[in-house]
């Protein structure tokens, strides 16, 4: 379920004095995506065929294009700790949709999302060419995910997710859903297979209300897309990569949930 709150979100007025700016980040954006896009594509015409489901050089792409994208955005980026090279998964807190830059521009992953957002103009094209794994909130998808789950975790994938299930305002860490864990412990996987918490928290830039980058509830996303281009000061996000946590180390999903929801509420400074 979507998360709302009680409060109103930010005011979503755009000043027309800062429109110059949505007009020059806008354009630097796309173009950024789109070549980007290109590369990628061009890439998985020679890796398709040799590697099958390994895409052993285009997530480099990925990551240089969203770093570039943070520049664009007027997002500094800082990181506490070091991602995991270890075989398995990441789980993150969500605030936004700029997570997707954000996680992306620190290491190179691939996101389970829910299936609506393959849908989406722009953002779904982009998703499914980044290797996106779609998933529907349907109790009678599950077995089928955790199969499509477990073959890109032995093709060394590593995925990232977010259990709380929905994006909140950025002050705050929703309670973790288990549900996604139950891959982990797969037989044949679970005795090399780990998980990396890691707390995503944003700054929102100087006079702005903390909330700017918080994106939830039935916000439209054309507007905060529209708000963030806007913005003159710069913004800041927060990235702290925990201890990576071996899955047998667990008795079961909702233990291992339990231990990287600790996590992750510990390292945001919400």
């Amino acid at each position: 379920m979507t998360w709302t709150s009680d409060t109103p979100p930010p005011d979503g007025a755009i000043p027309p004095w800062t429109w110059p700016h949505v007009v020059l980040r806008g354009c630097g954006l796309v173009l950024l995506i789109c070549a980007g896009l290109v590369v990628k594509f061009l890439l998985r015409l020679i890796e398709r065929p040799l590697c099958g489901l390994r895409r052993p050089v285009s997530p480099f792409v990925t990551q240089a294009v969203c770093l570039m994208a943070l520049r664009v955005l007027g997002l500094q980026l800082t990181i506490t700790g070091t991602p995991m090279v270890e075989r398995g998964a990441l789980v993150a807190n969500h605030a936004s949709w700029l997570d997707i830059f954000v996680l992306n521009a620190a290491t190179r992953v691939f996101f389970v999302s829910k299936a609506e957002v393959a849908d989406w103009p722009g953002i779904g094209w982009m998703a499914r060419a980044t290797g996106t794994v779609f998933i529907r909130r349907d109790r009678r998808d599950a077995a089928r995910q955790k199969l499509v789950f477990e073959a890109r975790l032995r093709a060394g994938h590593r995925l990232l997710f977010f259990p709380e299930g929905t994006s909140s305002d950025s002050l705050r860490v929703l309670p973790f859903k288990s549900t996604l864990f139950a891959a982990f412990f797969a037989p044949e996987l679970q005795d090399f297979l780990h998980i990396q918490p890691v707390s995503v928290t944003y700054h929102a830039p100087h006079g702005t209300d903390p909330r700017f980058y918080g994106w939830w509830g039935d916000m439209d996303f054309g507007r905060h897309f529209l708000r963030v281009l806007a913005q003159p000061r710069r913004g800041r996000v927060d990235l702290v990569f925990h201890p990576p946590m071996r899955a047998a180390d667990w008795s079961d999903r909702k233990a291992l949930a339990e231990a990287c929801e600790t996590a992750v509420r510990a390292g945001a400074t919400c």
